[in-house]
């Protein structure tokens, strides 16, 4: 293991941290600052997270989290670290499926509805027109005047975020700045940034610091881990498919520099994106990264200095 802490954005730290039933601090912290509220959120209730069929006709699906708090409201949170260019449809799917069971629980009343607010955490950037990071959406009309606010759609799009440590005062960019560098934590906790010794932040630490993992918790991070490492192998055999459909391009452009061309594009292409999708995981050494999309490490981390550039 790389550092003292287990990265957040891997299945296991979304699960300790977010999906902490014992200790809700960290969670409704963070909601509170992706939904931008002055007010503090006193408790959440967690929900099942499968969404089950409306009917016969309907479709089924799973998301990473639900809950509601004291006021009401309901919040679904997915984290997305691979390209995902329908990420926005699929959250219009959750956001719809909470709508329509609300309103059945009304016999079909449309009153004092409830705020429903879809929550997406991003590994890759899918607004590349956009350059906020932290984008919240509500229904408006063409002059930008508030139409409706019972439904709201925030995105966070990690790889915009490039504050440094010292740049950083409030809640959300305490958060996302701790999701994406906790796994690289030095050991020496004066390098640590001060807004660290927080609270609600510690309290996600502590859950994440494999040192103090008791045996089974330490079997079900390695049994996760287990699981991400499968993923990489059906990544890589997405790589050698994409790679023999370049070859096959290139075949059929019949003349030798043609094909030699379009089999180098084809493949460059398809390992540039393998490496973006590992590398959004947080999961992997640079090593790794190159082992397992069959580049070197220096292509990785000039894939990593590409992406660092465009933020």
């Amino acid at each position: 293991m790389q550092g003292p802490f287990i990265s957040l954005l891997s299945d296991y730290g979304f699960k300790a941290t977010f999906g902490n039933e014992r200790d809700s601090l960290f969670l409704r912290r963070a909601l509170q600052a992706l939904i931008q509220s002055d007010t503090p959120i006193a408790e959440v209730t967690f929900l099942p997270n499968e969404l089950v069929r409306l009917n016969p006709d309907s479709r089924g699906g799973v998301y990473d989290l639900a809950c509601t708090d004291e006021l009401g409201r309901y919040f679904i949170v997915e984290m997305q670290l691979s390209n995902y260019p329908e990420f926005l449809q699929r959250m219009k799917f959750y956001s719809l499926y909470r709508f329509n069971t609300l309103v059945l629980r009304g016999d079909y009343s449309f009153k004092n509805l409830p705020r429903i607010y879809c929550i997406g955490i991003l590994g890759t950037t899918i607004f590349p027109e956009i350059s906020a990071y932290h984008n919240t959406a509500v229904l408006r009309n063409e002059a930008g005047e508030l139409m409706d606010d019972q439904t709201v759609f925030i995105t966070v799009e990690l790889p915009k975020f490039v504050k440094p440590a010292a740049a950083i005062i409030t809640d959300l960019d305490k958060l996302l700045y701790t999701m994406k560098t906790l796994h690289q934590a030095p050991e020496d906790q004066t390098k640590w940034p001060e807004f660290w010794t927080e609270e609600w932040i510690r309290t996600a630490m502590q859950e994440l610091d494999w040192r103090s993992m008791d045996p089974e918790e330490l079997l079900l991070y390695q049994m996760t881990m287990t699981k991400n490492a499968h993923a990489v192998q059906v990544v890589k055999k997405q790589v050698e498919k994409a790679e023999q459909e370049a070859r096959q391009i290139g075949l059929e452009e019949g003349m030798q520099e043609g094909m030699q061309q379009g089999m180098q594009e084809g493949m460059q292409q398809a390992a540039t994106a393998t490496v973006r999708n590992l590398l959004a995981m947080n999961l992997l050494t640079t090593a790794q990264i190159a082992a397992a999309a069959n580049v070197t490490p220096a292509f990785v981390e000039g894939v990593r200095a590409a992406g660092a550039g465009s933020a």
